[in-house]
């Protein structure tokens, strides 16, 4: 018998449709912190966010069971706000041969309307259709439009001076200058020293250890997934100093700016790590970014330790 089918479903959400599209399409990565219930992470292994083409990693729960999927993105479509996702490896594929999915917004007077189709091919007439997939993904969408429809309020209703300034230091054993080598030429080694809370840094423009290359990192912060994609504005090797100014990723959700100085200075037996932050929020409920900072000092005392091994 023909094992090939096709499941629809829709929801309404508050959510402007282009905002809504923009999350699936440029911004996967950031659902996890719409939907922590359910979509555990998101990762990038090939291209760019946000292009067609790029092969993208989830981690969700589905059913009451952690599971995974590799997809393609085969499809942008911004005038009519839509992705199409075709799913190349992971749980869905011990049970169908082929499986696309596509994600629509269309406007609506006070909001959208967030249209999934899945279309599949089984691999075996047991295999039931994906009916429970699809109110999976109806809730998430209902995750993303609150979030969103709220978001929205935020920054409109607040006008007032939002620049800051935050600093924290900590002491090392390792020297300044070993230090700051990692920052400002191999900053893909932190996720040697530091594993549970960088993932990766990967070079995007330029070359390691030069003013204005881009690099991009991937993180666990307050636990949950990020990305920050930075310009290495300034390395002074006398000072012992990088500063990077970050330019995409999580971040730039809450932060209109956001710039960041890390500088080693010798001390007898090792060195101090001292970090600032200067930033101007999108609003101000937006925090203080106080445990950002706390992170960044932990991280700066597993490099300590690695380097002093």
């Amino acid at each position: 018998m023909s094992l090939s089918g096709k499941v629809e479903g829709e929801v309404e959400i508050k959510a402007p449709a282009e905002k809504f599209r923009e999350i699936f399409s440029g911004r996967p990565h950031h659902i996890s912190n719409v939907s922590p219930d359910k979509i555990q992470g998101c990762a990038l292994h090939e291209g760019d966010w946000g292009t067609e083409g790029s092969v993208i990693y989830w981690d969700y729960v589905h059913d009451g069971k952690a599971k995974v999927a590799k997809e393609i993105v085969e499809a942008i479509d911004e005038k009519n706000h839509s992705v199409t996702f075709k799913v190349v490896e992971g749980d869905l594929m011990e049970e169908y041969k082929s499986f696309k999915i596509v994600v629509q917004a269309t406007p609506k007077s006070e909001g959208s309307v967030v249209h999934w189709t899945f279309e599949f091919e089984k691999l075996s007439a047991d295999v039931p259709e994906p009916n429970t997939l699809l109110q999976f993904v109806l809730d998430v969408s209902k995750d993303i439009g609150s979030h969103l429809s709220q978001k929205e309020t935020t920054v409109r209703v607040t006008k007032m001076s939002l620049s800051g300034k935050v600093e924290g230091e900590v002491e090392i054993k390792a020297p300044a200058e070993k230090f700051r080598e990692i920052f400002s030429g191999r900053p893909h080694h932190v996720s040697n020293a530091s594993p549970e809370k960088i993932q990766g840094c990967a070079l995007h423009e330029g070359d390691w250890g030069t003013e204005g290359s881009v690099i991009y990192w991937d993180y666990v912060h307050d636990g949950k997934a990020k990305v920050a994609k930075e310009i290495v504005e300034a390395i002074d090797e006398k000072n012992h100093s990088v500063t990077f100014k970050v330019v995409a990723g999580d971040l730039m959700e809450e932060y209109k700016s956001f710039k960041i100085v890390v500088q080693a200075t010798p001390k007898s037996e090792g060195s101090v790590v001292h970090w600032t932050f200067e930033f101007e929020k999108l609003s101000a409920d937006v925090p203080e970014p106080n445990t950002l900072l706390q992170f960044v000092l932990d991280v700066s005392k597993d490099i300590g330790s690695h380097l002093s091994q």
